[in-house]
């Protein structure tokens, strides 16, 4: 691998204005070069308004770019195993927007190709790099509330305005044929992946996926308990046709001497109570929160360091959502 890294991008979508896009050039040692997206004039347009060289709107092209060392696929997951494929194929580092794919069958035959080209691949699950996340597991490794008996998640959301009325028209995110899924699918994948990197793997896990409301065509309600290796328990809830005023994102982690308490998306306070009392750290998310971890994946890229979320590790969250969510 060269010794600066130069980006392609395939996708031009919202996650990538903030969360991903601009942060490939400014880590450092990094570049991003060329971006791709089906529509010609979005291509054009981000590539103009983020400064980035290059632009396509075919995916091969993109690929082939021989000014490209690596590929960050931001997709939705539909695309993900073909692209991811191709560009591994072309002797292009991968990383691929999550979930990682829609099922753990086509993460699978992801890890299949990176492991006969020798090509690696890795998952947005950024979490694993975030400051706030960081201090949550530095806590737990602590054992600030001793030894961690339950892990217990909630979200529970409104619906997206889009996805009511009588012009309703969902995004693609609640159709299982190109995401894998629903909202569950989308938002627990970052949960699951996280709790795995903070406890250690999960061996078993049940649940029941139903849609009550009707909006549209993927679960719209599901509810779990997991198993980790070592013995701790987990439950879940998540639903996604609330009113605004339910609105709740909150885990807990509940050990012998106190429990965390914290948000996976939409707060950044930790709040740890204890027979001493109360303790609550803040941590907002940088900027663009995926930087932390791209920034790995380049010292990884440069042999001067390790990435810490690889094809290895993010297809465990699909495998988990299957199991929970299989019929």
């Amino acid at each position: 691998m060269s010794k600066e890294i130069k980006w392609g991008m395939i996708g031009c979508g919202n996650v990538t204005e903030k969360k991903s896009g601009p942060a490939f050039s400014k880590v450092p040692h990094s570049e991003l070069v060329a971006v791709m997206g089906r529509n010609p004039e979005k291509a054009a347009d981000y590539a103009q308004r983020h400064g980035v060289p290059k632009w396509y709107s075919d995916v091969d092209a993109l690929i082939n770019d021989p000014e490209v060392d690596a590929i960050y696929i931001a997709t939705p997951p539909d695309v993900h195993l073909d692209y991811a494929t191709r560009a591994m194929k072309a002797g292009k580092a991968v990383y691929v927007e999550k979930p990682m794919a829609r099922n753990a069958a086509e993460c699978e035959a992801m890890n299949q190709i990176s492991r006969e080209t020798g090509v690696p691949l890795f998952v947005a699950y950024y979490r694993r790099a975030l400051p706030y996340f960081l201090k949550l597991k530095e806590l737990v490794e602590q054992k600030v509330v001793g030894d961690i008996r339950l892990v217990t998640v909630q979200i529970h959301y409104q619906a997206y305005a889009e996805e009511v009325g009588e012009n309703a028209q969902p995004r693609w995110r609640v159709n299982p044929q190109i995401s894998g899924g629903g909202h569950f699918h989308d938002l627990a994948s970052h949960q699951f992946d996280f709790l795995e990197y903070l406890l250690g793997p999960i061996k078993s896990a049940q649940g029941i996926s139903r849609n009550q409301a009707g909006l549209y065509e993927a679960d719209d309600i599901v509810v779990a308990n997991f198993e980790f290796e070592s013995g701790i328990l987990g439950t879940g809830s998540w639903c996604y046709t609330l009113n605004r005023e339910q609105r709740l994102d909150e885990g807990q982690i509940i050990g012998s001497k106190g429990k965390i308490i914290f948000s996976f998306f939409e707060k950044f306070h930790i709040k740890v109570l204890t027979a001493e009392g109360e303790e609550e750290y803040y941590l907002p998310y940088p900027e663009h929160v995926q930087q932390p971890l791209i920034e790995s994946i380049v010292q990884e890229l440069r042999g001067e360091g390790t990435c810490p979320s690889t094809g290895e590790t993010g297809a465990r969250a699909n495998a988990i959502m299957d199991q929970i969510t299989k019929p």
